[in-house]
């Protein structure tokens, strides 16, 4: 049973160098020790960490340790050039378990979202015994599924060297995944990596361009249906981007559960945490 809440409750920010590459990270602590394993948040493009704040406020206050990095290229991690990163799924699936590592961490439960975050979907399966449970918000599952437009244009040669140097692509792409206004103060955060530094423009138009999507998701489909720890998706029905097809499909197994989210869009987190919050901190909570 998961314990009653903290008094008080912080987002704490912090950096980690793991190796050649150094990380930043939010996380909540509770003061009580926890009695749930941690939570790794992972974020999709073109967003980073900062997406999460709704739902680790949430996890505090209800006693969990968790933990929402910037993936190295985003936010505030490091931004290598192409030649000492790849940018690759493998090469962000190798970072991720050396993150992972160095935070020492023997088990985790993993909640990941989006374009990029299905690479937290390749660890977990990679990794079976280090996961505890599995949550999933509209994240790229099938081999049927291809990148919209708005995010394709990014690796198009020139084109996309000149999109993603623009820092509007985030409001652009955060409001038209979710379908809803994102307040000002919000936009102004998730913009401020690519007002900084032209690097973040440079990695994203890196990360598109190595995404290969058709097989990353074919074994991504695959490894789900044989996957035997507990998974929850929280689906957005009317994303613009991602059938629930796959989804529903998979929530006929056994051990696999489905909250749909009719007016949700592909970012249900960014305004349905509150929604979403009892029915991921049950799941977390639960014994297995």
């Amino acid at each position: 049973m998961i314990i009653n809440p903290p008094l008080t409750m912080a987002i704490l920010e912090n950096f980690l160098e793991v190796g050649s590459l150094k990380w930043f990270y939010r996380q909540v602590n509770p003061a009580q020790q926890p009695d749930t394993t941690p939570v790794i948040l992972l974020h999709g493009l073109p967003a980073h960490g900062y997406i999460w704040r709704e739902l680790l406020t949430s996890l505090e206050e209800y006693n969990i340790n968790a933990i929402a990095p910037d993936w190295i290229g985003s936010g505030l991690s490091a931004k290598p050039d192409a030649r000492d990163f790849a940018y690759t799924p493998s090469a962000f699936c190798q970072a991720l378990a050396d993150f992972i590592q160095a935070l020492q961490l023997p088990k985790i439960s993993l909640i990941v979202q989006g374009f990029l975050a299905s690479v937290g979907l390749q660890y977990a399966l990679e990794n079976p015994d280090k996961i505890e449970r599995l949550i999933v918000l509209n994240t790229p599952l099938s081999k049927d599924v291809k990148l919209p437009w708005i995010m394709k244009q990014w690796g198009i040669p020139f084109l996309g060297d000149m999109a993603t140097q623009d820092p509007l692509l985030v409001d652009r792409t955060l409001e038209t995944g979710s379908g809803f206004v994102i307040s000002d103060a919000d936009l102004a955060i998730f913009r401020q990596p690519y007002l900084k530094t032209s690097a973040v423009g440079r990695a994203l138009l890196a990360t598109i361009r190595n995404l290969n999507l058709s097989k990353t998701m074919a074994e991504i489909e695959t490894g789900l249906e044989n996957f035997e720890k507990p998974i929850l998706f929280v689906w957005g029905m009317a994303d613009p981007w991602l059938s629930s097809v796959t989804v529903e499909k998979l929530a006929t197994k056994s051990g696999v559960e489905l909250i749909p989210l009719a007016e949700a869009k592909h970012y249900p987190q960014e305004h349905w945490s509150k929604e979403i919050s009892p029915q991921i901190i049950n799941f977390l909570g639960r014994k297995t």
